[in-house]
């Protein structure tokens, strides 16, 4: 998994890097403002943020979060010293999957991350930036028309017969795209992507 630390205190960042990094399988970045969340994101691409909510910038860590939704696809829990109402009301537009209150300490994050941790790993789609299809370039032209075929949920044999293409050429297209895609093959994950981020033409 990959994991975005977004947090203005380098001391608290370290810490936490080093709970992560001792207790799970995990690739971390260590982000201390926001213009270098701006600059790692694209390369790293992290499936979850953990984020500061005060960054001490004209933007905090909400609409931090917000503003990347919009390009990225990725979960995020929350580290923050408030507790007001406003605030985590706010927060919750985001959908978080938890919140670590300071000052953190080794068991609250092994406990926030272990319990996000399914929801992450069981989703293909985060970790992605979005509207990765025709528009960007990504993926060929007989590469989306098998997408859109898959989401026809037509068989790779059936793909094969409609594209007068062998069966084991599907296979290698189907790969070459999960590749491209940062896709793990199995579980249905092209699909899944497909369903959430390809348009049908």
């Amino acid at each position: 998994m990959r994991i975005l630390i977004i947090e203005d205190e380098i001391i608290t960042g370290r810490f936490i890097e080093q709970q992560l990094k001792a207790n799970f399988d995990c690739e971390t970045m260590l982000a201390v403002n926001q213009a270098e969340v701006h600059a790692l994101m694209a390369g790293f691409l992290p499936q979850l943020l953990l984020c500061d909510i005060n960054l001490n910038e004209e933007n905090d860590g909400i609409t931090l979060v917000k503003n990347l939704r919009h390009d990225y696809d990725f979960e995020v829990i929350f580290i923050t010293s408030y507790q007001s109402r406003t605030i985590i009301e706010n927060a919750l537009e985001t959908k978080p999957l938890n919140y670590l209150i300071k000052p953190v300490d080794e068991a609250a994050i092994f406990t926030a991350l272990r319990l996000a941790w399914p929801a992450i790993v069981n989703n293909p789609l985060l970790g992605n930036k979005k509207d990765a299809t025709t528009s960007s370039g990504l993926l060929s032209p007989i590469e989306q028309k098998i997408v859109q075929l898959i989401l026809d949920k037509q068989t790779s044999q059936e793909i094969a017969e409609h594209l007068f293409i062998s069966p084991y050429t599907v296979k290698n297209h189907r790969h070459r795209i999960c590749r491209k895609l940062g896709l793990k093959e199995g579980n249905n994950a092209l699909l899944k992507w497909a369903m959430y981020n390809f348009k049908k033409q």
